[in-house]
């Protein structure tokens, strides 16, 4: 394993673009835009300005042993459409998006290639433009597969293989639901949700909603989803803000829809009624039609 693609060069996918930059061959895949965007101003991380090698998704002298997508939610159908001359039969493809439905997505356009469930974790980056900043506390987690893994140990790339990844899929997308969205509507740090009692007594039940439709879909060992869920909320650093909330307060469209949107989605298919994230939907709706009307009328950040 040897060739790699990153497709998104937003925090986490320029945290391991850095992490791999000189440890395989390694190509950033952008459009012409992005490219011109990049090639005037330059990508910063933790104050150092980057010099990646960039492809275009036209190109077709690069076949990818590993490609690793790191978009929004928003920008998966787009990085779907780009790696298509890059995949082969045997390469492995990671999402690291948040929720649970991106790798069923992707297989369903490359079958032959091996998509391997998994996500991030770690401390929040902060992005702002082109500069993110991140402490390096993080991990790759993944369903077990040897040539990944050996590629990761190499690479010095921290990562973990859970006993059941389809609960630690659900565990990740669970504190994305109760934190990113509570957070972006309360404008609140991990700190400051942490020691708030308030929020979690409403958390719990944002989880019980969840857990509901967990069941429904025959997830195992949920017994512990809530206690598992804080526990994560309480192991963030407390200045570290959601990437919800950065995008809220960025005046940027958020992943609303893979979130609160999708569990109102699955809970209608599953006879599951989920009261706390339609109001939360709801909101963060609001919220982004306040920042596209403060962009329009000039009052907003550009």
């Amino acid at each position: 394993m040897k060739n790699v693609l990153i497709c998104g060069l937003g925090a986490v996918g320029m945290t391991y673009a850095v992490k791999l930059e000189k440890k395989c061959n390694l190509k950033i895949l952008v459009d012409k835009n992005r490219f011109e965007r990049y090639s005037k101003n330059k990508p910063v991380f933790n104050g150092i300005v980057r010099e990646f090698d960039y492809i275009l998704p036209e190109e077709e002298n690069f076949l990818a042993d590993l490609i690793i997508i790191a978009t929004k939610f928003q920008g998966l159908e787009s990085a779907i459409d780009f790696i298509k001359n890059f995949v082969q039969s045997d390469t492995r493809i990671i999402s690291l998006l948040n929720g649970v439905t991106s790798e069923e997505i992707i297989s369903e356009r490359y079958p032959r290639a091996k998509v391997l469930k998994s996500y991030f974790i770690g401390h929040s980056a902060v992005r702002s433009g082109s500069s993110v900043t991140q402490d390096g506390v993080g991990e790759i987690v993944l369903e077990y597969d040897r040539e990944t893994l050996d590629f990761f140990k190499k690479c010095n790339i921290d990562f973990s293989v859970p006993e059941d990844i389809e609960y630690a899929l659900w565990l990740k997308f669970t504190m994305n639901i109760f934190s990113n969205q509570t957070s972006a509507i309360l404008k609140m740090t991990f700190g400051e949700l942490k020691r708030n009692n308030a929020f979690r007594r409403t958390a719990r039940k944002i989880i019980a909603e969840v857990r509901s439709i967990a069941e429904k879909k025959g997830i195992n060992n949920l017994e512990n989803l809530e206690k598992d869920a804080l526990n994560a909320l309480d192991g963030m650093c407390d200045e570290g803000k959601t990437s919800m909330l950065q995008d809220i307060l960025a005046g940027h469209k958020t992943e609303v829809d893979m979130f609160a949107g999708e569990i109102i989605k699955l809970g209608k298919l599953c006879g599951v009624a989920t009261p706390y994230n339609q109001v939360l939907y709801d909101l963060i709706k609001i919220e982004e039609e306040k920042n596209e009307h403060s962009f329009h009328t000039g009052e907003g950040r550009k």
